[in-house]
């Protein structure tokens, strides 16, 4: 049995002399006496023939001067590549060349001349390998394909084995032990004549030759180490696949992938070689090796397309709509099988994508079987194009398909097609720009997820209701983001529980275990996480807490907090903490601390971007005191109102914390900070609503005293009302730092007048937003809103990391 191996070159790793002399060193060090060598043409030469050929079509005078700068070209290459001798030699036949090339561009150009003259580039570069690779002491012989390919004119010619295996037997059987360098692309009929294999044939003249020598493998050498997930001269971080299945490897040269050329794969399937693809400019960079077997794979593996695309538009006579699958049994047994198709159901149209290359074929064959198939009309489309996902079952993964349909929904899609065998989903465009819409396919295909840890502070209320809505919303989450969600701690105030496997979300609340912990022992474990991101969320109101909120920070974790004590700190410390945060790229959210999910924070921040200047905010920010002042009318002393908030659970535990204004003061404070506005909390003048003597009280004993509030309230209502006005606790602060919280009267159709139960309210004046500002109103308060605010941070952050 032959153990001898074929290395084909491309045009791309023969572009010039230094291409030469490295393909060179790569056929000397990596093949072996008897192994056979297949060239393209070099660099650009078949493009050039072809532009010689139309300017002769023309009759245009610069056919002439072209073919003379192709002839100088081929002259350099030959004498900067070899030593007097063998290059005077080789110089004489292209002078003979360019004689003979000349005399032909001036007489008939049909069919057969064209290709005569195309066989040049591949004869000239075999020619000079061959030369090279004796001028090194590296003994060969070079071949002309034309003596042994046998094949017939076509649209896709096929090289007749049966004749064509002896031929090249008997041609081998004359150089034992010797290097054979071959053209590829071209072949002889049976008269003689030459014909080309297709443009890019002669990577199938490749794994032709080594079926029909018995070759163990064949090499396909190129300008990239093989086959990329997606093309990586538009996508950067397209990563080369080392193995592909043979099916699937068939199924994108079918499509028209530019490293892997259409019919390449055919011989393969009847003969025991292997295939691979490596770089010749880097030959130890890496390969793809096509695989016989099967690869367990369970989806895309690749983004391909297809920059020019024709439509062959079928319609059928009536009742003649299954004449539509005879059409496309034709077409495959003439090798014209389109890339994909349409088969609209209704009407039985057929629509047929092809390359431009082979579509006039394909309407001169559908043009002679119109009556025998009782097509009624054929029409050619231009300008589409194709985008195509390829691996094994890629049409029943729903992720995938669900990624593709989507980015797909706001192109100008003509149809979406999958192949029967389900190697691939192809999708027509009208002619769109391709490479931002593969890049972006790309990145939401393959892109390895990253792998987000949380670390949760807090299984209160509020914490265990947004950990129960983490849970419902987790896989949504990890689909549309490309992320990896993982629950690596959570703590409170009974200890921690840990682990970077991932805490079970659905069952940590009724399993947590928590053990004991040392801070700094603590910081120090979390440091050697093994995630992509960590996130601390801290649902506590602890000071404990956000005084690590820098250690964090410099460890580059990121942080979403409820707690609103390190965002109202004093001024130097919290402007260094948001330093800290800068400096380590980490990112600090806190939308949940004021208004809820409401979107305030937000909603300043924006203006901020987009170069507005904030100049004022007010409004109604405790849900609890708005509550209490649009019942308060008189009827019902305050106590009982605020006795009968407490027993609902609307107030804070210690209904002093509402009263007192701090919370409403730290919310106002953080706002005017998100502005901007370098301020501290003391500077921003309040009024609470406790006397003095309930100060020192335990709740219990204020509960008891609460009626002590009735006459300090009732006198404050009964001022407003001698006015027509009504009482609230607003909220306020200007530009020029001038702040207040407090009870104040409002005229009773005023917008803070009239809101809903416990409803917030925030008005922000600006540059743009005056005299009317912008208004933001709504429930700003509660475990459902906070536990939204929470998730919207961390949505916000996963947009960021995918």
């Amino acid at each position: 049995m032959s153990n001898r191996h074929v290395h084909k070159f491309g045009g791309s790793s023969l572009a010039d002399a230094a291409c030469f002399q490295r393909v060179a060193e790569i056929v000397i060090s990596h093949s072996d006496q008897q192994d056979l060598v297949v060239v393209s043409a070099a660099g650009k030469t078949t493009n050039r023939i072809l532009t010689i050929l139309q300017l002769a079509s023309d009759a245009d005078m610069a056919a002439a001067e072209g073919l003379s700068s192709l002839i100088a070209f081929q002259r350099g290459l030959v004498e900067q590549l070899l030593e007097s001798v063998p290059a005077a030699e080789l110089i004489d036949m292209l002078e003979a060349d360019h004689r003979e090339m000349s005399g032909l561009l001036e007489g008939g150009l049909d069919p057969f001349v064209r290709n005569e003259l195309l066989s040049f580039g591949e004869r000239w570069s075999a020619r000079l390998l061959n030369a090279l690779l004796n001028q090194r002491g590296c003994e060969s012989h070079w071949l002309d394909s034309r003596q042994f390919f046998k094949a017939e004119r076509g649209a896709q010619p096929q090289v007749d084995a049966e004749q064509s295996a002896p031929l090249l037997g008997a041609l081998l059987e004359q150089h034992p032990g010797c290097r054979i360098v071959v053209t590829g692309f071209i072949a002889s009929d049976s008269q003689g004549r030459t014909v080309t294999l297709g443009r890019n044939g002669s990577d199938y003249s490749a794994t032709e030759v080594a079926a029909l020598c018995d070759a163990v493998s064949t090499t396909i050498w190129s300008d990239v180490a093989g086959i990329y997930s997606a093309d990586p001269r538009l996508v950067k971080d397209a990563r080369l696949l080392e193995k592909l299945a043979l099916n699937e490897a068939a199924e994108l040269s079918r499509i028209g992938n530019s490293v892997l050329h259409a019919r390449t794969l055919e011989p393969v399937r009847r003969s025991r070689q292997r295939v691979s693809l490596r770089c010749s400019y880097s030959p130890d960079e890496g390969q793809t090796q096509i695989h016989r077997q099967r690869l367990k794979s369970s989806g895309a593996k690749i983004v391909t397309s297809v920059e020019q695309l024709v439509l062959c538009e079928l319609q059928f006579a009536p009742d003649q709509a299954d004449n539509a699958t005879a059409v496309l049994s034709e077409l495959e047994a003439c090798h014209l099988s389109p890339i994909t198709l349409h088969h609209h159901q209704a009407s039985g149209a057929l629509r047929l994508a092809y390359t431009p290359e082979l579509v006039d074929e394909v309407l001169a064959r559908l043009n002679e079987w119109q009556a025998r198939f009782e097509i009624t009309d054929i029409a050619r489309r231009e300008d589409y194009s194709l985008i195509a996902l390829v691996g094994a079952g890629v049409a029943e993964n729903t992720e995938q398909c669900y990624h593709f349909f989507q980015h797909l929904a706001k192109q100008p899609l003509e149809f979406i097609h999958s192949s029967k065998d389900k190697l691939s989903l192809c999708a027509v465009l009208r002619k769109v720009a391709l490479e931002p819409l593969i890049k972006e396919l790309h990145g939401v295909m393959f892109k390895p997820p990253v792998k987000l840890g949380l670390v949760v502070f807090g299984r209160g209320n509020i914490g265990s209701h947004w950990l129960e809505l983490l849970a419902r919303q987790r896989k949504s989450l990890e689909d549309k983001h490309n992320i990896q969600l993982s629950l690596a701690a959570l703590l409170d105030s009974d200890g921690l529980q840990l682990d970077f496997n991932g805490l079970d979300l659905d069952s940590i609340l009724d399993e947590f275990s928590p053990q004991p912990f040392v801070w700094q022992e603590l910081l120090d474990t979390l440091k050697l996480h093994p995630f992509d991101e960590l996130v601390v969320v801290d649902i506590t109101a602890s000071e404990t807490v956000s005084n690590y909120y820098g250690e964090f920070a410099s460890r580059g974790f990121h942080v979403i907090a409820a707690n609103k004590l390190a965002s109202s700190a004093p001024y130097e410390e919290y402007r260094a903490l948001k330093q800290r945060f800068v400096d380590h790229n980490a990112y600090w959210l806190a939308n949940a601390t004021v208004g809820g999910a409401l979107p305030v924070q937000s909603a300043i921040h924006m203006l901020n971007q987009a170069g507005d200047q904030v100049k004022a905010i007010s409004g109604i920010f405790s849900g609890t005191l708005s509550l209490l002042f649009q019942q308060f009318d008189g009827s019902v002393p305050f106590s009982v109102l605020l006795e009968q908030a407490w027993q609902r659970g609307l107030t804070e535990p210690d209904p002093r914390e509402d009263l007192s204004g701090q919370d409403v003061r730290r919310k106002l404070l953080m706002l005017a900070r998100e502005a901007g506005m370098a301020l501290d909390i003391r500077q921003i003048k309040l009024q609470s609503l406790i006397p003095e003597s309930l100060l020192e009280l335990s709740v219990d004993e204020f509960l008891d005293e609460l009626h002590q509030l009735d006459e300090l309230m009732e006198q404050a209502l009964e001022d407003a009302r001698e006015d027509g006005l009504v009482l609230r606790y607003v909220a306020r602060i200007e530009r020029d730092g001038s702040a207040t919280v407090g009870l104040e009267t409002l005229e009773p159709d005023e917008p803070f007048a009239n809101l809903k139960p416990c409803d917030h309210v925030f008005a922000i004046e600006s540059d743009w937003y005056k005299p009317y500002p912008m208004v933001i109103q709504g429930p700003g308060s509660g475990r459902d809103v906070t536990a939204g605010a929470l998730q919207a941070d961390l949505v916000s952050l996963c947009k960021r990391f995918s």
